[in-house]
């Protein structure tokens, strides 16, 4: 039985104003290449770069979030390798002094996390004889998450590679979009079948997470059947075809000495001491509520396990949620009203509509009260919420603009409830004679002659009043 190994090297690019050595605009929706950059981040001769302080707070708070050791002195290094996105002939990186070390997120232990700058962005034209570079990216700062080799299948890795996500946004560090290429995600992979590691295979050109959890499946059963057929497997980096989804060779991975790292002798060294908004302290103090904790709040306040994971598993759906909790002013039952419209009817709307939201928390909660109250039903409160998703306005008035204020009248009611006995005479002779699936058809009938706008508890006592005469 084969044993996999999973360590995940994770890139993000850090929300900045500027890039991590110049004043270039960072802008990652910047379509026209080549007009962010500038002598530094060009590699001209002569050319001195400055380090960006937004980026190095940046990573200092994920670090404080995942409860990493936070280094006091650290330096840049320049990492030598020679691609045509690399004008300088090396990488301005971290190696033997990172920002921060340890941690745990998900269950998942953190080796390390480091700040470097991006490289520009490649592309390929006709029979590829052609490659074109966009120096827009190069020199954004770039934030480097590295794991401990303690993932053991492709779901973890994937679930960890989201949970990221979710904490980069949360603090505001990172957009973290997989198909901008702001999220980056690289796997190394191996499998043994003792307590040693097996042969190291890097994945990387993983840009979605179904695409890191496909690869790692792919990856680790290709590697079982290279071992049970008799063959070798070697340290390589390999790429992920999604039209095939396959992994293929790309080149030998290179070491650590491969790249011959050195201080940065244009960079001062950094002090975290020397600046007071850095200290463990003002970190903590400046951390927004995390993922994990807004999830147990969420279930102590009585809302499901899997509905907790749905509302906080987006920084804005969580903020738009809280302020409707805001609203509803810590009443269980319209909490657990609201959660169940809010997983339900507009995350559906949501999916379907995403550019057209008019809908704010404040009507939101009142849409809750009013179907607490019975003024609308569970029927004609999911036609009202589309009606208010896409076009505003105030919960009563648009339900009484549709005809969906729910009718409470019981004389009204009771009218109806005849009708709907006479017509189905043979139905109703069924109910009395003990078929109890007969009721819920006339109930149904029942609320399609008040056009939706019955009160079903009403409109059930009276069925079965006229029904026991």
């Amino acid at each position: 039985m084969y044993r996999p190994t999973i360590g995940l090297e994770i890139h993000a690019e850090l929300a900045t104003r500027t890039k991590m050595f110049c004043d270039c605009r960072n802008d990652p929706d910047e379509t026209r290449p080549n007009v962010n950059v500038c002598p530094v981040c060009l590699a001209h001769p002569g050319s001195l770069p400055a380090p960006n302080k937004a980026a190095v707070g940046h990573v200092l708070r994920v670090g404080a979030a995942i409860g990493g050791k936070l280094a006091d002195y650290s330096e840049f290094d320049r990492k030598s390798y020679f691609y045509p996105d690399i004008p300088k002939g090396y990488q301005i990186s971290q190696y033997a002094y990172p920002l921060v070390s340890g941690g745990e997120l998900g269950g998942v232990h953190i080796t390390r996390i480091h700040l470097e700058e991006d490289t520009a962005r490649s592309s390929h034209e006709g029979s590829g004889n052609t490659s074109l570079a966009d120096f827009n990216r190069a020199g954004v700062p770039l934030m480097e998450l590295v794991t401990e080799p303690d993932i053991h299948d492709a779901e973890t890795a994937g679930r960890f590679a989201r949970e990221l996500q979710l904490l980069l946004r949360t603090l505001g560090v990172s957009e973290a979009n997989l198909e901008k290429g702001e999220m980056r995600v690289e796997a190394n992979i191996s499998v043994s079948k003792t307590s040693d590691l097996g042969t190291k295979v890097e994945v990387k050109n993983l840009n979605s997470f179904r695409s890191v959890e496909r690869a790692i499946a792919f990856e680790l059963a290709r590697q079982q059947r290279v071992l049970e057929e008799g063959g070798v497997l070697v340290q390589e980096t390999r790429g992920w075809n999604e039209e095939t989804q396959e992994t293929f060779s790309q080149r030998a991975k290179e070491g650590s000495a491969d790249y011959r790292y050195f201080p940065e002798p244009d960079l001062p060294k950094m002090l975290r001491s020397e600046r007071d908004e850095w200290s463990d302290e003002a970190l903590a103090a400046a951390l927004p509520e995390l993922p994990e904790a807004r999830r147990s709040r969420y279930v102590e306040l009585g809302i499901k396990e899997s509905d907790a994971v749905y509302v906080a598993g987006e920084a804005a759906r969580a903020e738009f949620f809280d302020a409707v909790l805001g609203e509803l002013e810590n009443d269980s039952a319209l909490i657990m009203l609201a959660a169940n419209y809010f997983v339900s009817d507009l995350a559906g709307l949501a999916s379907a509509n995403a550019d057209e939201k008019r809908l704010t928390p404040e009507i939101f909660a009142r849409l809750v009260r009013l179907v607490n109250d019975g003024t609308l039903s569970s029927r004609g409160a999911k036609d009202v919420l589309a009606h208010l998703y896409s076009h505003g306005g105030d919960p009563k008035d648009v339900a009484r603009k549709l005809e969906l204020v729910q009718v409470n009248d019981v004389e009204a009611l009771r009218a109806a409830v005849r009708e709907v006995v006479s017509e189905h005479e043979s139905v109703a002779t069924e109910y009395r004679a003990g078929k109890e699936a007969a009721l819920q058809y006339l109930l149904g009938q029942s609320m399609k002659k008040t056009r939706g706008a019955g009160n079903p508890a009403v409109l059930k006592g009276l069925l079965i009043e006229e029904l026991a005469d």
